[in-house]
């Protein structure tokens, strides 16, 4: 026979049954029901009891320091702003900021009450808190308990236990260690009676630590891609807390940057007081050798200088003059930059007549403040900061080149001018000598009113932008605490609750019904194999004693599945002519799926309706018979029929149930060293021949199928091949075996017959036919 091309190993895609699927899950549904029931109950018991998180917000914008300059930058023409919003943010979350907010607020210092459920913080104790220990001092974590009882605080030590007790509610009344004092007055808002029986907590932590909580608790970000403005966000259970730290920021970050602004004003301040010195001593020495020389030649009054050459000569006065003064200047500066530490500002716009050099001078102080900024905030061995000073000293190298190159500059000018100038003189050289020396000592004067003038009018301006220097903030909007917590949301615990509890026993049972790999009812068979038919159906009989259909007139579910069998297997047996019995092999797969227990009560069934059958049990490896009619393992059979030609079969014959006459039975007999070889001895057909002549039909419990080929040697004598499946035993694998067997013609005439149906009832399949329905109850 050819052996079709046939993979029994694949199985073909079929689509999903969603009725099937729903129909295996339904009957969990209390299951759905408890896990939804204590689901919604974990919800409303955390919405309960946790704590309520608000979200409290507000919004600065952060001011240009470059606007209110005099010459306009490429970011005024194009309407950009200089802030880099990246780098304030920065600032506001930077250390030093935060810990100035810990420090003014004392956020190292924290409080809470403690309830039966939850603790909850505190802003504030209900009675007067003295600190006495600074919080620089605190290197570890402090915890006190608090507890008011019999109007008296009972104070705990929660690191080494030791409790202390003080009458009054008052600490101050008794000497103690604690780093803190205490003190009730009585008040409206917490009577004395309401009080009693609370305890509170005061959590005592370095200031380390409390300004990196600070920092991680603080999002600071821009409103919008091209917004100026800043959003600050902090959460907490607290809202006034909250608030209060947000507006604290924001003043502490405002005062930090019209300090750095104030620096600039107060250092030139400083350089024109300085200068105010020496002026002060050169002013007066130029005025006592005018007096002295004056009075040694006996001048009174001084001619104003000739007609002739007057307006030139004092052109030619002015222009030296203005050298003079610039040149002054810019020795002064130039000995300031020498002077000065390089982190130190230099003073602005103090005369000097070189836009190129105001404009350095401005770009270095600003870079020293970025420069101090950043070292405050990431440290001297930042990448950043190491940047920031270099830029620094490039700036401050080329002041110094441009201080040189205008000093040069202006001493070639002046050599020019003084030679015009001498030339001038040369007309007017019948002026006395003293009138030229005098005026020498005045125009030396003059030079010198004029720069102590100019001085002490950019001191004026100094002082005015310190006085009004303008804040480095604007606040849009001061910190506001939401009405609604942000946590938890009613809703979406809820909706957390309600999928959970449906997810939670779905996830579970997907993975059992994925994992597993059981035969569980009809369908899982007709998925596998829709070819072979299923002709019965078997229920679980593992809690009833009469597994066996002994009684023909029993009308139980067992026995009226077995009479559907029996009227089912007639339909697939075909019809020869002349042949009067009929050959029925039961087998299965593997050991234990209850071929034999199928066998007898199909033999039993077919014996009820006054057919006169025969059971053979040719599974001679492992016979099972015997146990169910109480006879000898060993009592000659099939085995001893085909060993001995000269045994007759018929005289192993026997009758094991006394209601049906008609009912015989071989047993396998002695167990053969070789069942395989008696199996094809040709006696066994022999037998079948013979049998078929007395009997209409003949059952025979066969060996299993997969681990020897014990039935595949005799198939080819069965009318009927019934193949013994066993709910929730046999494993879905294993029917592609029987697929293949019956595909290749190696069974003939195959069908199927569940056994145990509805031994669990985990995947909604249940045995339920309703056998006993018109009966009564009688057997």
């Amino acid at each position: 026979m050819d052996t079709p091309n046939y993979n029994p190993f694949v199985l073909e895609d079929e689509p999903i049954n969603i009725k099937h699927e729903l129909a295996r899950y339904l009957p969990f549904w209390p299951w759905f029901a408890f896990c939804l029931a204590v689901g919604l109950c974990i919800a409303f018991f955390n919405l309960r009891y946790a704590p309520r998180i608000f979200e409290t917000t507000a919004k600065i914008k952060v001011l240009d320091e470059s606007d209110g300059l005099e010459l306009p930058t490429s970011a005024f023409i194009f309407k950009r702003s200089n802030i880099n919003l990246e780098n304030e943010i920065e600032i506001l979350t930077s250390y030093i900021i935060s810990e100035r907010v810990v420090r003014a607020l004392n956020l190292s210092t924290t409080f809470y009450e403690e309830g039966t459920i939850q603790t909850s913080p505190l802003h504030r104790l209900p009675f007067e808190f003295k600190q006495l220990t600074a919080a620089d001092s605190m290197a570890i974590d402090i915890n006190y308990k608090i507890e008011i009882q019999n109007s008296k605080f009972l104070i705990t030590d929660l690191r080494s236990e030791d409790a202390i007790d003080f009458k009054g509610l008052n600490t101050y009344d008794k000497s103690h260690d604690l780093p803190f004092q205490l003190r009730y007055s009585p008040s409206v808002e917490m009577p004395l009676k309401q009080l009693e029986g609370k305890t509170y907590l005061i959590h005592f932590t370095s200031i380390k630590k409390a300004t990196l909580n600070l920092k991680a608790q603080l999002n600071i970000e821009s409103i919008g891609e091209g917004s100026d403005l800043l959003r600050l966000v902090i959460n907490g259970e607290d809202t006034e807390h909250s608030e209060q730290i947000l507006n604290t920021l924001i003043a502490t970050f405002n005062a930090d940057g019209i300090k750095d602004r104030q620096l600039v004003s107060e250092r030139t301040i400083d350089f024109i007081d300085d200068r105010f010195v020496f002026l002060a001593e050169e002013l007066d020495s130029i005025e006592i050798n005018q007096q002295d020389f004056k009075q040694r030649n006996n001048l009174i009054a001084i001619a104003t200088d000739a007609e002739i050459g007057l307006e030139q000569r004092t052109q030619s006065e002015g222009e030296v003059f203005k050298i003079e003064n610039q040149l002054t200047l810019a020795q002064l500066l130039e000995r300031s930059l020498i002077s000065d530490a390089e982190s130190d500002l230099l003073p602005s716009n103090i005369g000097i007549d070189n836009v190129g050099i105001n404009t350095l001078i401005a770009e270095y102080n600003l870079a020293v403040i970025k420069k101090d900024k950043l070292a405050n905030s990431g440290g001297i061995n930042n990448p950043t900061v190491k940047s920031a000073e270099t830029a620094v000293t490039e700036l401050r190298w080329n002041i110094d080149r441009s201080l040189k190159a205008y000093m040069a500059q202006l001493e070639a000018s002046q050599k020019q001018v003084v030679s015009r100038n001498n030339r001038l003189l040369g007309r007017v050289s019948q002026m006395p000598e003293n009138e030229k020396l005098l005026r020498g000592i005045k125009r030396q004067q003059a030079i010198k009113e004029s720069l102590y003038v100019l001085l002490l009018q950019k001191r004026e301006e100094a002082a005015i932008n310190l006085a009004i220097t303008e804040p480095s903030v604007k606040v849009v909007e001061y910190a506001l605490s939401g009405i609604t917590p942000i946590s938890p949301k009613s809703p979406t615990v809820y909706a957390v609750a309600l999928l959970g509890g449906l997810l939670l026993p779905f996830g579970v049972l997907y993975l059992m019904f994925m994992l597993d790999t059981k035969v569980h009812s009809k369908d899982d068979i007709t998925k596998a194999n829709s070819k072979i038919p299923v002709i019965g159906e078997i229920p679980d009989v593992k809690k009833s004693k009469d597994i066996i259909f002994t009684n023909p007139n029993d009308r139980s579910a067992v026995a009226e599945s077995f009479r559907i069998l029996s009227a089912n297997v007639d339909y697939i047996l075909p019809i020869k002519e002349g042949e009067k019995g009929k050959v029925i092999y039961c087998t299965s797969t593997i050991k234990g799926e209850g071929k034999t227990y199928i066998s007898i009560n199909l033999s039993l069934a077919l014996s009820s309706i006054n057919k006169k059958v025969l059971l053979i049990g040719a599974d001679l490896r492992n016979p099972q018979i015997h146990t169910q009619i109480n006879e000898d393992k060993h009592r000659p059979g099939l085995s001893n029929y085909l060993h001995d030609v000269d045994y007759n079969w018929r005289d192993s014959l026997i009758n094991g149930f006394d209601k049906h006459p008609n009912h015989h039975i071989i047993l396998s007999g002695e167990i053969p060293p070789n069942p395989a070889h008696l199996l094809t001895n040709g006696r066994f057909k022999t037998l079948i021949e013979e049998a078929k002549k007395d009997y209409d039909y003949i059952i025979v419990d066969t060996a299993p199928t997969i681990l020897i080929t014990d039935t595949m040697l005799i198939s080819q004598l069965a009318d009927a091949t019934v193949y013994v499946v066993r709910a929730d035993y046999t494993e879905k694998n294993l029917l592609k075996f029987s697929k293949e067997l019956e595909a290749t013609g190696k069974l003939k005439n195959v069908a199927y017959v569940i056994n145990s149906v509805g031994a669990s009832k985990s995947y909604g399949y249940g045995y339920n036919y309703g056998y006993n329905y018109g009966y009564g109850a009688k057997k």
